[in-house]
């Protein structure tokens, strides 16, 4: 039996165990599943509308933004073909998290840039246990014990 394509949709983005999220060409919210909710703590409707601040640090806010506006001003990212992007991000309890994504650009009817979905996983413990390994392997070659 053929499976409708936009419930197919649907049901994938809501059901999915990472988060994804849909900011505009503003940067606004626009879609922010189950999955959103468990990695960062805010509800759909304390998501819904606003900006991808909620989940940047603020130190990193600046940089970010530029790339935002210049790939919603060009079309162009670096990132669009699969390659997996590590960043720190924000829960709403203001404790930081290491995030892995990707992007998928989103155009309009018009060709121009509409908006950026991410999908993103926590990669938080994976990333302390490197932090960990690297510095016992700096200690093993300068001979520290730590």
């Amino acid at each position: 039996m053929p499976v409708d394509p936009y419930r197919f949709a649907h049901t994938l983005v809501a059901g999915m165990p990472d988060a994804i999220v849909y900011a505009d060409e503003a940067g606004l919210i626009r879609v922010w599943n189950a999955g959103a909710v468990r990695m960062f703590g805010f509800t759909e409707d304390e998501a819904l509308g606003r900006s991808l601040d909620i989940v940047i640090p603020t130190n990193l806010r600046d940089r970010h933004w530029q790339g935002y506006r210049e790939t919603m001003r060009t079309g162009q990212t670096r990132y669009g073909d699969g390659q997996i992007l590590s960043v720190p991000a924000m829960r709403k309890d203001s404790t930081r998290l290491s995030v892995e994504f990707t992007i998928v650009p989103f155009t309009g009817e018009d060709g121009r840039m509409a908006g950026i979905a991410a999908i993103m996983r926590d990669a938080t413990a994976r990333f302390e246990e490197l932090r960990t390994l690297r510095k016992q392997l700096a200690a093993l070659r300068t001979g520290d014990p730590a």
